[in-house]
């Protein structure tokens, strides 16, 4: 949906540049584009046609102000209206109840509860600083309690043990019983999925509701199904008083689709976002920011969280202050940079958070050749002694043809690395004492650019 509506709205701005004001005309060509994204990213048509009118209603008779184009007020249109559509802003998780806050998590197999589950446990306890305890209520899966078990240890919360014999309302009272005892903060309890909905699941899960009276009942769908995503909904909406959605797989092709459709038809906020298979690849859900990823605007709020979050700011710091002093730059130094990368989430990660037109530049590179890249750099330097390492200068033939047969490439390979890290030594060495600004100069950054004071 992201790629197909960003291309549709790019076109019809291009196409509208000449034009001096909003008519009915080009609305009405700018909503047929929309449109089509839309629903060909599987999103319900009766909020299509609800979304539409809007844009229509808001737009007809808009003032263009300032510099903006009629297509580009009309984009800022949509974007809000997107926004708005799937809920504006962020809806925070509520945990105001005398301890355990209990969240119970419902939803289909398949859909992605049981890692949602686990994901959600290690943002309370990252995010919230909550003592969290998990239960799988799910005895017709015995792969499920399993499962939960592994992934709530990677959380970093506890476990409550359940067996295929019992019946969940009686493992959800005995986990509450344990959670008050023991003083924990939150109790997560993942349900029973089925392949499709029938009246034994629902019956189940609102005896389960009854039993916890959760604090937050949330509503776990794949983004990936689109239409089926509305019915599955309306069925769980009906059945249990939901207060949230935790879309999983957003991530996938189909990015809004489900986003736009179970909002609109629940009437209950998105409160979390699945972003990666990772234990911590679940963000807060912002609609306004999630609105600009759909348009192509890149989200540069997540992509500074991201970075910062992967960036160890004390190392950083020391390369800092080492640089400033003129301290040899070493392989012991070049590797920390690699492997900062790696902790950021990978070069694919971080330019999906671009906005399109940056993103397309940077996707015409090999991403994974990159990223391969980076992790034979990684090899090559791990080969090395640590001597090696703070003193690449006395790397010769001999230790060249070790290194690479240590890391399993050519001598080429160390060879090359070798270079790339002199260059960056050079680099840093003219950084040093306002040598940046003469390196600038010398590259011709600096042509054409006013003086600015104290730049000579």
């Amino acid at each position: 949906m992201a790629s197909a509506l960003s291309d549709r709205l790019s076109r019809i701005v291009k196409e509208m540049r000449g034009q001096a004001r909003i008519t009915e005309t080009n609305v009405s060509d700018m909503l047929r584009e929309v449109r089509m994204a839309l629903l060909e990213a599987d999103v319900a048509l009766p909020v299509v046609r609800d979304f539409i009118a809007r844009v229509k209603e808001k737009a007809l008779g808009q003032d263009v102000v300032g510099s903006l184009t009629p297509g580009q007020a009309l984009v800022g249109i949509v974007n809000r209206e997107l926004a708005a559509t799937m809920g504006e802003g962020v809806a925070d998780i509520n945990l105001a109840a005398q301890p355990p806050a209990v969240i119970l998590m419902a939803g289909l197999q398949g859909a992605g509860k049981t890692t949602t589950t686990a994901k959600l446990a290690r943002h309370l306890i990252e995010r919230r600083k909550k003592k969290v305890l998990t239960v799988s209520g799910d005895v017709y899966r015995p792969a499920a309690i399993e499962q939960l078990k592994t992934v709530t240890a990677q959380a970093g919360a506890e476990w409550f043990p359940s067996t295929p014999d019992q019946k969940p309302a009686d493992i959800a009272r005995a986990a509450l019983d344990h959670a008050r005892r023991h003083h924990f903060d939150v109790l997560l309890v993942d349900t029973a999925g089925r392949l499709a909905i029938d009246e034994a699941l629902m019956r189940e899960i609102q005896d389960l509701h009854n039993v916890l009276k959760p604090v937050e009942t949330l509503f776990v769908v794949d983004a990936m199904q689109g239409q089926d995503a509305v019915n599955t909904a309306k069925a769980f909406k009906d059945a249990l008083p939901l207060t949230g959605i935790v879309l999983t797989k957003l991530d996938g092709d189909a990015r809004g689709g489900a986003a736009l459709s179970v909002r609109s038809v629940t009437g209950v906020p998105i409160k979390f976002a699945g972003v990666s298979e990772k234990i911590d690849g679940l963000e807060v859900f912002d609609a306004d920011r999630h609105a600009q990823r759909v348009l192509g605007m890149g989200d540069i709020v997540a992509l500074v969280e991201q970075v910062t979050a992967g960036v160890d700011m004390a190392a950083a710091q020391k390369l800092a202050a080492k640089v400033k002093s003129g301290e040899g730059f070493d392989l012991e130094d070049f590797l920390q940079q690699l492997q900062q990368m790696k902790q950021m989430g990978g070069l694919s990660n971080l330019l999906d958070k671009l906005p399109a037109q940056l993103a397309a530049k940077a996707g015409d590179a090999d991403l994974s050749r990159a990223e391969k890249d980076i992790k034979r750099k990684e090899g090559i330097i791990c080969s090395m002694t640590p001597t090696e390492r703070r003193k690449p200068d006395i790397i010769k033939a001999t230790r060249k043809r070790r290194i690479a047969q240590g890391a399993g490439v050519h001598v080429q390979e160390v060879n090359r690395l070798l270079k790339e890290f002199e260059q960056m030594r050079d680099m840093m060495k003219k950084m040093k004492g306002g040598g940046l600004m003469k390196m600038m100069k010398r590259m011709g950054g600096m042509k054409g650019m006013p003086k600015l004071p104290g730049m000579g």
